[in-house]
C-alpha cells in the first residue's frame, strides 16, 4: 500500500516530527503548543492529546463506543490508531483489513470541508477513502453532501447494545427471570462482595484474567489474545484515561470484574468484563452489581458491538437492548446503494422508462421491497442512470442453503445505454455478494448477454393450459367428480404468508431450490391482490394441503405458482375458473439464469432446481 507521504498531506510522524516545516500554524488556545491548520497531518495518539480530543467527543455527544478517548488509546498499537485536528474537527485514523480507514469527522466544525480534504488526501496517495463508524445521520448528511460517491452500508458485526441502566440495575419482568435466578445462584451462601476497582485490587485483578485465559484455552484465537493485551493497556493507564471499574469476590476471591468511562451525559459505556465461566451467575452478577454502583448518573449503558460473535450476539439480546445501534461504513466507489429519499425521483423516471410500469407500480415496489443497502445505481451527470436490485434469498445446494440473491429490475437510461453501466453494476455485485446471482430474463433475446456476464442456464420450464369451454354451464352439469360437487369454500382456504412458505419448502424442495422469507412471500401475495388475482390453500380429503398463487388477465386466469401435481391442477381448475369468471388457465414453470462465484460451482447440475416466484 502506498504511503500517504506520496502526496501533498503527510503525516508528521512520517516527517520525523509533529508538524511540517514552513507550515502555517497558530498557539493551541490551551498548552501554547503550535497546531497545524494548513495541512491535513496525522500523529501517533498519546496521552497528551486526551484534553482536545475529549473536547471535541462532547461537542458531538455520540453514542457509539467509538468515540471516546480511551477506546482509541489502548487499542493504538493494534490498529496503528493516528489522529489529526483539522478545521475545528478531529479525525481518527486506523488500519483495518490491510488499509487505513477514518472516523467520520468529529466536532463542531467544517464536517463537509474536512471530507473534501480526505477525499484528496487519500486521492493523492492513490487510494480511495473509507470512513467507519457513521450514524444514521451522518450516513444522511453524506448523501445530501456526496450523492453517488460513498457505497454506505450498515455493519450488523459492529452494532452497539444499548440498555436503560434501570432495566440492567433491576432486571424486572418475565424476560429476565432467568437473570434473576443465576444471580439468586451466585448469592447463595451469602459469601459474596462488591467492591470498586483501586491500585490495591488491581494486580488481583491482572492475575484473576490469566486464569480465566487458562480456563478458555480450548477457544482460545488472536483476537482474544489481543482483547487481553489492551485489557492490560486499560489496567497500566486507568487513572490518566479516567476508566471506571468495579470486581466481585466470591468467598474472599475475585472471580469477575468491570471497566468503563462515560460516553457523554447520558451514556455510560462498559468496555470490558470478565467472569469466571464455569462460575454460575458471576456475569450476570458483575453486570448488575457495576451498574448499580457505577452508573447512577446515567440513563443508558452501552455494552458494545458483539464482533459478529454468535454467543455473545445470543448473550446480549437476552438483556433485550432499548437501542441496537446501527453503525455504518462509506467506502467512495463509483456504484453505490440507492437512496429513496435522495434518488427515489430518479429510480422512478428511469424505471418507467426501462420497463412502461405506472409510477404507482414502482412506488407500490419501493414502498414495499426497496431499503437501503438491496438497489445498486450508478450516478453520473448528476442523477441515477443505471440500477438493479438484489433481492435476499436461498439457494438450495448440496443439502444446504447458501446465501444468494435474486437479480431484479435491471435497467439504464436509454441515452445512456452502451456504455457498459449495467455489465459495471453485475460485476460490482458479483464480487461484493461473493454467492449465488439468480435472474430471470424478461425475454430471449437477453439470455446471450447474461451468459457473456458469465450467467448460466438453470431451472427446467413446464408450461401447460386448461381450457373450458363454456364457463356458464352450471356446475352440476360438471360433476365428472366428487370433487367438481364441493362448494368452494371446502377446497379453498385463505392461507397466510408464514403458512406459503411452509407448504413451498416442504414441497418443492430439490437440489436448486430458490427460497424465500415469509415477508418476501407476503410482498408477492400483496402483489397479486393488487393485479385482481389472489393466493390460497387447496384442501385435499386427507387433509393435506397445497398452495396456489393466480392472477387475472382478461378470461385467462395465470397461475403464478403452485405446489399441485399437474393431474390434481386439471381436478381443481374448474373451481376457480367458475370463482374468477375465466374460461381457461395457464402455467408456466419459469426458466432462469445462475451465476456462481467460482469456490461454489462444484460439480452440480444447474439444470435443475425451482425459481417460479420471482417478487419482483
Amino acid at each position: 500500500m502506498q504511503s500517504p507521504a506520496d502526496g501533498p498531506y503527510v503525516s508528521a510522524m512520517e516527517k520525523g516530527g509533529r508538524f511540517s516545516a514552513g507550515s502555517k500554524q497558530r498557539k493551541d488556545r490551551k498548552s501554547g503548543e503550535c497546531m497545524e491548520t494548513a495541512d491535513l497531518i496525522f500523529h501517533e495518539i498519546t496521552i497528551q492529546d486526551k484534553g482536545w480530543m475529549d473536547e471535541k467527543f462532547a461537542q458531538d455527544g455520540r453514542n457509539a463506543c467509538e468515540y471516546t478517548f480511551a477506546n482509541n488509546y489502548i487499542w493504538r498499537k493494534g490498529y496503528r490508531v493516528e489522529v489529526a485536528e483539522y478545521l475545528g474537527c478531529l479525525v481518527i485514523r486506523f488500519w483495518e483489513q490491510g488499509e487505513y480507514h477514518y472516523s467520520y469527522p468529529v466536532g463542531d466544525g467544517d464536517k463537509k470541508a474536512v471530507i473534501d480534504a480526505l477525499l484528496r488526501y487519500c486521492h493523492d496517495s492513490k487510494q480511495k477513502l473509507t470512513m467507519s463508524p457513521l450514524s444514521e445521520e451522518d450516513r444522511t448528511q453524506l448523501l445530501l453532501w456526496f450523492p453517488g460517491k460513498f457505497l454506505i452500508e450498515g455493519d450488523r458485526d459492529d452494532y452497539d447494545y444499548i440498555y436503560s441502566r434501570e432495566k440492567l440495575a433491576l432486571l424486572p419482568g418475565k424476560k429476565l427471570h432467568g437473570k434473576r435466578n443465576h444471580i439468586a445462584r451466585f448469592k447463595d451462601g451469602d459469601d459474596w462482595s462488591y467492591e470498586p476497582l483501586t491500585e490495591e485490587n488491581l494486580e488481583d485483578c491482572r492475575t484473576m484474567t490469566y486464569q480465566w485465559m487458562r480456563m478458555r484455552s480450548e477457544k482460545w484465537n488472536e483476537e482474544m489474545e489481543e482483547e487481553v493485551i489492551v485489557l492490560h493497556e486499560a489496567f497500566d493507564h486507568r487513572k490518566e484515561l479516567g476508566l471506571i471499574g468495579g470486581v466481585l469476590r466470591k468467598a474472599g476471591e475475585i472471580v469477575a470484574f468491570c471497566m468503563g468511562e462515560p460516553l457523554n451525559k447520558d451514556v455510560f459505556v462498559v468496555h470490558f468484563e470478565k467472569a469466571y465461566p464455569d462460575l454460575q451467575g458471576a456475569y450476570p452478577m458483575i453486570n448488575q452489581q457495576f451498574v448499580l454502583h457505577e452508573c447512577e448518573a446515567y440513563q443508558f449503558v452501552n455494552r458494545e458491538e458483539d464482533t459478529g460473535d454468535m454467543g455473545l450476539r445470543k448473550a446480549k439480546l437476552s438483556y433485550y437492548p432499548e437501542i441496537l445501534l446501527k453503525k455504518y461504513v462509506a467506502a467512495e466507489s463509483r456504484v453505490v446503494f440507492a437512496d429513496r429519499m435522495a434518488d427515489g425521483e430518479q429510480i422512478i423516471r428511469l424505471w418507467e422508462a426501462c420497463f412502461g410500469d405506472t409510477r404507482e407500480e414502482v412506488l407500490f415496489y419501493l414502498d414495499h421491497r426497496m431499503t437501503e443497502d438491496n438497489m445498486l445505481v450508478i450516478h453520473e451527470d448528476g442523477k441515477v442512470v443505471s440500477m438493479a436490485s438484489f433481492l435476499p434469498v436461498q439457494y438450495r445446494m448440496a443439502e444446504e442453503y447458501l446465501s444468494a440473491h435474486y437479480v431484479y429490475a435491471v435497467g439504464t437510461l436509454p441515452e445512456y445505454r452502451g456504455r457498459g453501466y449495467a455489465a459495471e453494476v453485475l460485476r460490482f455485485a458479483r464480487e461484493r455478494y461473493d454467492g449465488p446471482l439468480i435472474l430471470a430474463p424478461a425475454e430471449e433475446s437477453l439470455c446471450m448477454y447474461y451468459e457473456q456476464m458469465g450467467f448460466m442456464r438453470a431451472f427446467p420450464e413446464e408450461q401447460y393450459e386448461i381450457v373450458i369451454e363454456d364457463a356458464s354451464r352450471d356446475r352440476a352439469d360438471l360433476a365428472a367428480t366428487e370433487l367438481r360437487k364441493k362448494e368452494p369454500q371446502e377446497v379453498l382456504q385463505p392461507v397466510t404468508a408464514e403458512e406459503y412458505a411452509a407448504i413451498r419448502d416442504e414441497k418443492k424442495v430439490c437440489e436448486g431450490y430458490v427460497r424465500w422469507d415469509a415477508e418476501a412471500v407476503r410482498y408477492a401475495m400483496e402483489l397479486t391482490e393488487r393485479c385482481g388475482g389472489g393466493t390460497c390453500a387447496v384442501l385435499a380429503e386427507n387433509g393435506e394441503k397445497d398452495i396456489l398463487m393466480y392472477e387475472k388477465n382478461g378470461d385467462t386466469l395465470v397461475i403464478l405458482e403452485t405446489t399441485l401435481s399437474g393431474e390434481r391442477l386439471k381436478e381443481i381448475c374448474p373451481i376457480f375458473l367458475r370463482e374468477t369468471g375465466t374460461h381457461r388457465a395457464v402455467y408456466d414453470q419459469m426458466a432462469g439464469m445462475l451465476w456462481f462465484p467460482d469456490l461454489v460451482r462444484g460439480g452440480a447440475d444447474y439444470s435443475r432446481g425451482y425459481l417460479n416466484l420471482t417478487l419482483g
